[in-house]
């Protein structure tokens, strides 16, 4: 039974519409690789395009900002960079990296391009914006890893590039449509990212003037008072129970982990963990259980991060915790704690193995108002946070409904015109 959709057509890389082509990169234009010079070469001379200024970035629009290399006329004439030239990246340590593409968006004068990178010439099939995309395509994506190599990086060569297969609209108007959609989608992205950007460093002010007192929020005054992260809170540590000693392990009891705190990005608060530990090997160790509303602070190698527990917890040794006292507010803290990261990390200058003690944590001071205040000005602040949380999801929706628009778009199951 034939289930192909009206007007499509199966083809080496899936299904099409009829009216759409397959060609070989090979085919469409033409490759070369980038230049190679000596260290001595580098740090003044011509502008030139490397690894790094092709990662993360979809197009390049000038030269002002690339680094130097020592070249000649003969050089830039062979590896000069025009514009509608695609860079391929041709190694990288992960294979999410390799082949990945920036497109010159202008002549570059005298600018050549590393060793690293594969320079793309097509006779004029693609045009401009639709190269900007249809290089990310899932699909493409998955064969240009599949015709890599790993040695100690992944790699890929001309010839295998050469043998790709690229879907391609029969117009260039119809590619310039897809184009502009998904321009139009990264508009959007950047824009979010933008605001998000600006409402970080916003808040970074904030808790800047606020957490010390150099900005007073109405209707608050007297002094702020010096105390003792001792006097604030019962600071407590961690402890893991014996690997070998199963009856330890997988109970109902959540053991955090630093891993389970960095992997919140930034997010307040924690209510699970990756593993759980039994009453036994909470009994069985150094642990303790933190009651809930309390903030766990990672203390080695990775130090200051923070999270407010929803629930009760216990912790490895690779933490402090703080379970505040009826003076002091657990919001107020967490952001106090970490405006205090640097100063934390002062305290274990000269370690190799970073690690701050429950001793050094107990007399480090800090200044607080009331409690009162101490709850406006956390309150405050956690408003910022929700903003930005809502933006992010934002973010990441908008992010989320460009990839599947790139898919239904560069293979045709959408048509635009």
């Amino acid at each position: 039974m034939n289930n192909m959709p009206t007007g499509y057509k199966q083809t080496e890389v899936g299904v099409i519409p009829e009216d759409w082509n397959i060609f070989q990169l090979c085919e469409v234009g033409k490759f070369k690789n980038g230049i190679n010079k000596g260290s001595e070469a580098f740090g003044h001379g011509s502008p030139f395009v490397n690894l790094m200024d092709v990662f993360g970035v979809s197009s390049i629009a000038s030269s002002d900002s690339l680094g130097l290399v020592d070249t000649n006329h003969a050089e830039q004439q062979t590896y000069d960079l025009r514009k509608g030239d695609v860079i391929f990246i041709r190694s990288s340590v992960k294979p999410s990296g390799v082949g990945l593409t920036a497109v010159i968006e202008e002549d570059l004068p005298k600018t050549v391009y590393s060793g690293f990178l594969i320079r793309f010439r097509d006779g004029g099939t693609l045009s401009r914006g639709f190269k900007r995309h249809c290089f990310y395509e899932e699909g493409f994506r998955r064969r240009v890893i599949g015709a890599s190599s790993v040695s100690a990086n992944t790699n890929i060569n001309q010839d295998n590039l050469k043998r790709l297969f690229l879907v391609l609209p029969p117009t260039k108007a119809e590619q310039e449509a897809i184009a502009e959609a998904l321009s139009d989608a990264d508009a959007l992205i950047e824009s979010l990212a933008q605001l998000i950007a600006k409402k970080r460093h916003l808040k970074q002010g904030a808790m800047q003037q606020l957490l010390t007192g150099k900005k007073r929020l109405p209707g608050f005054s007297g002094e702020w008072e010096v105390k003792r992260l001792g006097e604030l809170a019962n600071i407590r540590s961690g402890g893991t129970p014996s690997t070998i000693q199963p009856q330890f392990w997988d109970g109902d009891i959540p053991w955090c982990t630093p891993t389970d705190i960095t992997g919140l990005n930034g997010f307040k608060y924690i209510s699970d963990t990756s593993r759980k530990i039994s009453s036994l090997g909470l009994k069985s160790s150094s642990a303790e259980m933190i009651p809930a509303n309390s903030i766990v602070m990672t203390s080695r190698a990775t130090i200051g991060e923070c999270a407010i527990n929803t629930v009760s917890v216990s912790t490895n040794q690779g933490f402090k915790n703080f379970i505040p006292f009826d003076h002091v507010d657990v919001e107020f803290l967490y952001y106090l704690l970490l405006m205090k990261k640097q100063g934390f990390i002062s305290l274990c200058g000269g370690s190799t193995f970073l690690e701050i003690g429950k001793t050094q944590l107990a007399a480090f001071e800090v200044t607080l108002p009331a409690k009162a205040e101490q709850t406006a000005i956390a309150t405050l602040l956690s408003d910022m946070d929700a903003e930005l949380a809502a933006l992010e999801a934002k973010l990441a929706k908008a992010r989320s409904l460009k990839q599947g628009m790139m898919q239904e778009l560069l293979t045709g199951r959408i048509r635009l015109v």
